[in-house]
């Protein structure tokens, strides 16, 4: 019995500890689950009386965020000269489900937008680089204000625009003449006869280009206006010089700050030459008026894809068409303005007695908008006299896809083109879109939109086009005046014919090889990958 005892004193020991222990983790528990509830009240309790600062608060004012990529610009400051304001505000008021482009897109007048409204783009400040872009254009105002005034804000200062057609009408010359640092440069009988002593006629370099129509003929015209320009930029004592078309705009991607300034400013100085490959625009409807702020998607260039990804999405890419882009795919380039600097086509610039030293952007690109209206199928056809054949078109056209656009905006009805544009330009299919856009074939640029549209809401162009009216002082005169004063010292142009076959002898004779001009090219294709692919 006592042996029974025992063990019974001993379960009932046991049986005691456990129930205590029991009790202990009960409350624990409960402990541990009144805790975080206890510490969510606390924090909701201060959050609902404003105690608590939310860090993206406290890097901007609450009823403002700046544009994600320029936070750390010198154009973001609000003690620009003339006026307050962010570089790019936009009302926080949206909702969580607004995309970025919505976003970017909302309106000055009922959201608060205040891009640019006091800034002085006739700022005298000591800038540098010192950069300006030269360009042969026939566009209206519509296009041409955006464009430069985009291009001042990421810091070009100076525009050399040859003009003709539209752009030299003068109610639209009295307007880009009114914009400081915007040189005019008519088509007239003085300019033929400077540039018909050229001594580009005398090289081999852009030779199978000459008297050509349409496409050629504007290469060489090009060219010329570029050779020109580089005068007209040493005058000015620019340091970088750009050629660009009215539908390209210079993405500055990579810089500390969205900025050309920036990027140029970070580049070595033993750099001759800056490439910047350009990103080709994807249209999504058929229906864009302004392409500038309706056109967010772009297919990259080759040079900033995987080779991998590029071979393998290269049909889906292509849709049919004969590249992997419409137009040109071999970029455009920033020269150095140095002595005997040279244009080597549109594309591209060169040096009389060296090879430049040249380097290619991983990330900063030009953005092409090519076809992104359905009238541009009919503008090109008009303005160039060849038979719509396949043979013919091949004396106007240097790029494949041209050729065919031509041929189908000279023999198809109203409704067959509108089909064949939506076939071959718009990008209608959300699936293969958004497939390569994962890929990275396709990608989404915001930043020129954003831009433009906050400098439309704000006024500029409008501020523009009154104040040129106000001014009302543009004469013929001036037009002269516009063309510099080229000296046998200044090597580009030579007043006499004898003395300049004799130099471009001379210099020919110092340089080891004359290369090609390079002329708008296509992407590596299919075939040329393929057969690369197995070597």
């Amino acid at each position: 019995m006592a042996g029974y005892r025992g063990a019974s004193s001993s379960a009932s020991s046991a049986g005691g500890g456990g129930a205590a222990a029991a009790a202990f983790a009960t409350r624990m528990l409960l402990l541990l689950t009144l805790l975080p509830l206890a510490l969510a009240a606390f924090a909701f309790a201060l959050q609902w009386r404003g105690g608590m600062r939310d860090p993206a608060g406290a890097a901007w004012p609450a009823d403002t965020q700046r544009f994600p990529g320029m936070e750390n610009s010198p154009l973001g400051s609000s003690s620009s000269s003339g006026g307050g304001g962010s570089y790019f505000a936009v009302s926080s008021s949206s909702s969580a489900g607004a995309d970025c482009a919505e976003i970017l897109g909302r309106s000055a007048s009922s959201h608060g937008i205040s891009l640019y409204r006091g800034w002085s783009f006739d700022s005298e400040s000591a800038i540098t680089p010192k950069i300006c872009i030269t360009g042969s254009t026939s566009a209206g105002l519509h296009q041409i204000l955006p464009w430069l005034y985009y291009h001042k804000v990421i810091g070009v200062s100076h525009f050399f625009l040859f003009v003709e057609g539209e752009a030299a009408k003068p109610a639209v010359t009295s307007v880009l003449e009114s914009i400081r640092g915007v040189k005019i440069i008519y088509k007239t009988k003085e300019l033929k006869e400077k540039q018909d002593k050229s001594r580009i006629w005398n090289e081999t370099w852009l030779g199978g280009f000459f008297y050509k129509p349409c496409n050629y003929e504007l290469f060489v015209k090009q060219s010329l206006n570029m050779e020109m320009a580089i005068i007209m930029a040493r005058d000015a004592g620019m340091d970088w010089i750009i050629h660009l078309d009215t539908d390209e705009l210079i993405h500055p991607a990579g810089a500390r700050e969205y900025s050309l300034r920036r990027l140029l400013l970070d580049v070595p100085d033993n750099v001759d030459m800056v490439i910047f490959p350009n990103y080709e625009s994807s249209i999504e409807r058929d229906d864009i008026k302004d392409p500038f702020t309706e056109v967010s998607m772009f297919k990259k260039n080759y040079d900033h894809l995987p080779k991998d990804t590029y071979f393998g999405l290269y049909k889906e890419a292509t849709r049919g068409n004969p590249n992997y882009f419409l137009t040109y795919g071999n970029g455009k380039s920033a020269a150095r303005v140095q002595d005997h600097l040279r244009p080597n086509g549109a594309h591209r610039w060169h040096n009389y007695m060296k090879t430049p030293n040249e380097i290619k952007l991983e990330e900063a690109a030009i953005l092409h908008y090519t076809y992104t209206k359905f009238s541009d199928l009919t503008s090109r056809r008009d303005r160039c006299g060849c038979k719509p054949t396949k043979e013919d078109v091949k004396r106007c056209f240097i790029l494949e896809f041209d050729r065919l656009a031509f041929i189908i905006a000279s023999t198809a009805t109203e409704e067959e083109m509108r089909n064949w544009y939506r076939e071959h330009v718009v990008w209608t299919d959300k699936d293969t879109n958004l497939k390569l856009l994962r890929k990275g074939v396709l990608t989404r640029i915001y930043a020129p939109m954003a831009i433009i549209r906050g400098l439309k809401e704000s006024g500029v162009f409008t501020s523009a086009v009154t104040s040129a009216k106000a001014q009302s002082k543009t004469n013929s005169a001036n037009k002269e005046s516009i063309l510099p004063n080229i000296t046998a010292g200044q090597s580009t142009l030579e007043s006499g014919h004898v003395d300049l076959q004799a130099t471009v002898r001379k210099i020919l004779e110092m340089v080891d090889a004359q290369e090609e001009a390079m002329p708008p090219m296509a992407p590596p294709g299919f075939v040329e990958l393929t057969e690369s692919a197995l070597l």
